[in-house]
């Protein structure tokens, strides 16, 4: 039940973390004006000041972080949550656990349910 509450979220936050370094790195200024002039060359220095580079550059650390730890988490949450409803183990679960008996004495060997030999010798490979 926990796992079939979690995946959704869990991928809701991993998608809105990648749309988020998207933009993130799209709106950083490189050093040789790359993609970041696409958005305008100091669009992001007049919206959010001066050391947006530096603010910027953080952030999609962090989000890089993020990204990381919710892969791991979408990595343990969905492996559990398929063995878990896997056929075999189900039907390993459920059944009954079989241990020999442990006994000191030999079971005597009943004559007539011995097996019976031929009167034949077994034939030898040709050399």
């Amino acid at each position: 039940m926990f796992y079939s509450i979690a995946l959704p979220i869990l991928i809701t936050l991993h998608v809105l973390v990648c749309l988020l370094m998207v933009i993130v790195v799209l709106m950083q200024r490189p050093r040789s004006e790359g993609l970041g002039s696409a958005f305008g060359g100091g669009m992001t220095d007049s919206l959010f000041g001066a050391q947006t580079t530096h603010v910027l550059a953080k952030f999609t650390v962090w989000l890089g972080i993020g990204f990381f730890v919710l892969t791991l988490l979408l990595a343990v949450v969905y492996a559990r949550s398929t063995a878990a409803k896997s056929p075999i183990s189900q039907e390993l679960l459920s059944a009954p656990a079989v241990v020999p008996e442990a006994t000191s004495e030999a079971a005597p060997v009943d004559a007539a349910a011995a097996p019976v030999e031929s009167a034949t010798p077994a034939a030898s490979p040709a050399p």
